[in-house]
């Protein structure tokens, strides 16, 4: 079987098909959040709102203990419980577009972040942990890249159910049904993830995830994160990574027609890829030091993201939130907003990829790497939701765009000291961890790297 096969416990397989995982699930929800108001009437938006603000309040509770959770229990069977959520989701717009239920929306909505605080803290070990140090980079992008084919393929179904509707409604119900369907596909890819005990890198050392025994010591575990100045430091930044969504979704939900909406949300999702790419490839440059290279980085994010907030800020001076002319692609003020929206995309994956580049180059234990993503997303969340209720009270759209333009400003100065701190290695925490469990790495110099990765471990130590 597939699953006995060597090739399938390779970081880099595994990581793909948890990239294919949140391809059908979360990468779906992307398109239909991208489509502005749940891809239904612009007119929703406060419900859209709403359940959103439900969402991304009860994805921070969760996500603070999520990383406990998933160190307890195991990442396979969170992943799977937390992609649930997301079919769930869409399924009630479905529901809602045939029988106008306002208050299972919103309840969906508060499951669904209960589900995605465990289903990212489990995504963040895997994606994070797994790979060697010198294609960290490389892996976070490939997940990146294959997480937004999610929100491209779910903007071309919209797209093309889509084509003939030039009115400011919403997407048709079918769009909701292929949704739904492709989320449950997703379910069912992430029960063929192998647990970590299984997995091994390329150089044959296993992934060291060891089991808590106990509640009461993960629940301590994550007290400590709050005790860590560079996660702290952090916080502006964890913040500002989602906050620009409700803002940027109800540009396009209010500025462009349905199709239209279809085709920016597609082209939105494929600057992601391609700016996925380009970051990650820098961030592994092995020509520097792993601490140049993030500074490099840093100063490129601060460029970019800078340049194209001014822009969306002259661009938002031209219209407000009552804008009544939605525009189709024909029309001649679309060329520049498309640009525009684009680019937001492009500045997202940037960041985002960045991010985890960082929290990864900061530790090699899955455990505690499960930790700093559930805080990551946990405090994504709370920037989320309070922005979705910033939106959906309809203050003057320049204030909202200036309100994001300013929160990724300051959180550049903050994000500079945690990565003039780098390390070039964290094999030796690596080590100590390997030992604490009766286990060793193997030969640096790269010799034996054909051995048999099992000689390494005893998998009764792991949790599967």
């Amino acid at each position: 079987m597939l699953h006995h096969h060597p090739l399938f416990s390779r970081p880099l397989i595994q990581v793909t098909l948890l990239g294919f995982v949140c391809l059908c699930c979360p990468g779906m929800w992307n398109a239909l959040a991208g489509l502005g108001a749940g891809g239904s009437m612009s007119s929703n938006i406060g419900l859209t709102d709403a359940a959103n603000s439900a969402l991304y309040g009860c994805f921070a509770l969760v996500g603070f203990f999520a990383g406990s959770l998933t160190n307890t229990v195991g990442v396979k069977i969170t992943l799977t419980i937390g992609s649930i959520g997301y079919a769930l989701y869409a399924s009630a717009f479905w529901v809602y577009d045939r029988l106008q239920i306002d208050g299972f929306v919103i309840a969906s909505g508060a499951i669904l972040g209960c589900c995605a605080g465990i289903f990212w803290s489990a995504q963040g070990a895997i994606m994070m942990s797994y790979p060697e140090e010198h294609n960290k980079g490389k892996y976070v992008a490939i997940f990146w890249a294959l997480f937004n084919l999610g929100g491209i393929a779910g903007s071309i179904i919209a797209l093309v159910l889509n084509l003939e509707n030039q009115t400011s409604g919403g997407v048709s119900t079918g769009t909701y049904t292929v949704f739904v369907i492709i989320m449950l596909i997703g379910v069912f890819l992430s029960l063929t993830l192998l647990p970590p005990s299984r997995v091994f890198r390329d150089d044959g050392t296993p992934v060291a995830m060891a089991h808590s025994p106990r509640w009461t010591t993960e629940l301590k575990a994550v007290l400590v994160v709050w005790k860590e100045w560079r996660i702290l430091a952090l916080i502006p930044a964890f913040l500002a990574s989602n906050w620009f969504y409700a803002y940027q979704f109800r540009v396009n939900a209010v500025y462009f027609n349905p199709s239209t909406r279809a085709l920016n949300d597609c082209m939105y999702w494929c600057l992601q890829i391609f700016g996925a790419i380009l970051i990650g490839a820098l961030l592994d440059y092995r020509e520097m030091t792993r601490r140049s290279r993030g500074l490099i980085g840093l100063g490129v994010l601060f460029v970019v993201l800078m340049a194209v907030w001014t822009g969306g800020f002259v661009f938002q001076l031209s219209f407000d939130n009552h804008y009544a002319d939605p525009i189709h692609w024909t029309s001649l003020k679309f060329p520049g907003p498309f640009v525009l929206y684009m680019l937001y995309g492009f500045a997202d994956s940037l960041y985002q990829t960045y991010i985890y580049w960082l929290m990864g180059a900061m530790s090699n234990d899955p455990a505690l790497l499960a930790r700093y993503a559930g805080f990551y997303k946990a405090m994504q969340s709370a920037g989320a939701a309070v922005s979705f209720g910033i939106d959906a009270a309809d203050i003057p759209l320049r204030w909202e765009c200036l309100i994001c333009w300013v929160l990724v400003f300051i959180s550049f100065p903050l994000v500079y000291p945690v990565v003039n701190t780098l390390s070039e290695s964290n094999k030796k925490e690596q080590q100590q961890k390997l030992q604490s469990n009766n286990m060793e790495l193997p030969p640096s110099d790269g010799e034996d790297k054909t051995c048999e990765a099992f000689n390494y471990v005893d998998e009764n130590t792991f949790k599967n």
